[in-house]
């Protein structure tokens, strides 16, 4: 692979400068200008309306692709603009609803103002919006929960239909019509490709030193004609640093100056750092058995506050020369890049809190020489995910006693979120991690049930279960063994003489011997917890 430094373009060189017009000098004024001297190309300079107009393209029962990932990248106008207009004809008596696809969560802007005015039917593949997910759970819509990598490929082959329309939040328009994408690629990619028409957002908030941080393969193909993607480290650049789109199929250019609705993490508590503390020891224990180098394998790690304790244990825990191939870059990761703890961070999507978006502007020089962007279907593409021997350090919901995990659904029936790219990397990956509180819902919830009540990853792809009790390595185990391993290691104390009775009357009362179960019992848990708000026993 040949070494590729960082260009930028044109637009990036020249910066912007202020229109110096007496009386011309207001914020707004200002920030118009910004926004357009970020679009170079003179036909689509051409397309500039406001959101309202461009949302008069989207028609009642289109298929919509958008940008976004976990809060970032996405368009922040015209969904609003969307939003008002489905209400409007919804008053009207009108039916206008939507299939809309992104590459994974987006914000209140997006989801939740479209799930608000009843203008989606269909939504994949993730989704994080508190009304968005009421509305799947009471059935008013359709959800399909997906494994991440396997969204442009679904796409691709036809099984989502026709794209009719892309809505992408972009940094800036080049002159030749190429596109700096924003703060997340996501699915980008292919709805441009695909879609008959396209929306731009130009988002002037977006920092134009993005230029050059990302990294777009065009290479992928259906079968028969794949051939394999030439990526061998987390670092390497395969693709070119803009999104291409043709510019007739461009009919609107919305100007934005918007920033990226990000939530703060909180600081890591006892509970997580214990998790990570368990896990980072098991690391250092498999670097002196030899199973692992010194600097690991590549990191993937999912979102969330005991992620970020994880990241930290590891810095705290003196390990460097680290590197990572992930979905999402949050601010624990952000913190490891800046102190050169990990020297290279592949992603499709930085999700910052607000401190950790002005900590990127401020040395973003410094991280575009070390994060590479790229398209979620080669950050979490089985090929490379198994080729480069990510370890994989995952949330769940619960997991049960012969390892299998549940990460998406409460009592078997609620969708929280989705399975995201967890499965991408927990089915291919060196070695899978999942951790957990070992209770919930101030210990009226077990996160160690005897059976999971939803089922995302089979104990067949998964390695390692982690909770502030201890860690189970489930790696060269029989059923039995496992659920030996799991109950001393991971359930509560409050719970582990329940789980142990279980087991012990499932081994000896069950007809099969192999992986005990009392299938009468085994989800009474579970139906304890709906009916009474405890998983506890009378």
């Amino acid at each position: 692979m040949q070494s590729w430094q960082p260009q930028t373009s044109r637009l990036y060189q020249t910066g912007a400068t202020l229109d110096k017009t007496p009386g011309r000098n207001r914020p707004e004024i200002a920030r118009e200008q910004q926004v357009e001297q970020r679009i170079h190309h003179a036909g689509l300079a051409g397309k500039i309306m406001s959101a309202e107009e461009a949302a008069t393209h989207i028609q009642p029962g289109m298929t919509v692709g958008m940008s976004g990932f976990t809060g970032s990248g996405y368009p922040k106008a015209v969904p609003l603009a969307l939003a008002g207009r489905i209400e409007a004809a919804q008053g009207r008596g009108e039916k206008f609803a939507l299939r809309v696809l992104t590459g994974a969560s987006t914000a209140p802007e997006l989801d939740g103002a479209l799930a608000k005015a009843g203008g989606i039917d269909f939504r994949l593949p993730y989704q994080s919006d508190p009304e968005l997910r009421a509305r799947i759970n009471r059935g008013e819509i359709d959800y399909m929960d997906v494994h991440l990598g396997q969204v442009a490929q679904y796409t691709w082959f036809g099984f989502l239909g026709k794209i009719d329309l892309a809505v992408v939040e972009v940094a800036g328009i080049l002159p030749d019509g190429r596109l700096i994408p924003s703060t997340s690629i996501g699915n980008n990619k292919t709805w441009l490709d695909l879609a008959d028409k396209v929306i731009l957002e130009v988002n002037s908030t977006q920092p134009l030193g993005l230029d050059g941080m990302h990294d777009i393969y065009y290479g992928t193909a259906l079968p028969p004609n794949r051939q394999p993607i030439p990526l061998t480290q987390a670092g390497d650049h395969i693709g070119e640093p803009y999104l291409r789109v043709d510019p007739a199929k461009v009919v609107a250019v919305v100007k934005t100056h918007a920033p990226d609705r990000l939530g703060r993490f909180t600081p890591p508590d006892e509970t997580s750092q214990r998790i990570a503390g368990h896990l980072v020891e098991f690391l250092k224990h498999e670097i002196r058995m030899g199973r692992l180098p010194e600097n690991l394998l590549p990191l993937q790690s999912g979102v969330g506050n005991i992620a970020n304790a994880v990241l930290g244990g590891l810095r705290d825990g003196g390990f460097s020369n680290l590197t990572a191939f992930t979905e999402v870059i949050q601010d624990g990761m952000l913190d490891l890049i800046r102190t050169d703890t990990i020297r290279m961070a592949s992603a499709t999507a930085l999700s910052l809190s607000p401190e950790g978006v002005q900590e990127f502007a401020r040395n973003i020089d410094h991280y575009r020489e070390r994060i590479v962007l790229r398209p979620q279907e080669i950050s979490n593409h089985a090929e490379l995910v198994r080729r480069l021997g990510c370890i994989g350090i995952n949330g769940m919901v619960e997991a049960d006693l012969y390892g299998n995990v549940n990460s998406t659904h409460v009592a078997g029936t609620s969708i929280i979120n989705g399975i995201g790219g967890s499965g991408d990397f927990a089915r291919n990956g060196f070695l899978s991690c999942f951790v957990t509180p070992s209770t919930a819902k101030n210990g009226a919830i077990s996160c160690i049930v005897p059976m999971v009540s939803h089922v995302d990853h089979t104990e067949h792809d998964v390695c390692i279960i982690v909770t502030e009790q201890g860690l189970a390595d489930l790696r060269g185990l029989s059923p039995k063994q496992r659920a030996r391993t799991v109950i001393a290691n991971c359930a509560h104390p409050d719970y582990r003489p329940l789980l142990q009775d279980y087991f012990d009357r499932a081994c000896r009362d069950s007809k099969g011997k192999h992986t005990p179960h009392l299938l009468g019992e085994a989800l009474s848990w579970h139906e304890r917890l709906v009916e009474q708000g405890s998983m506890r026993p009378n």
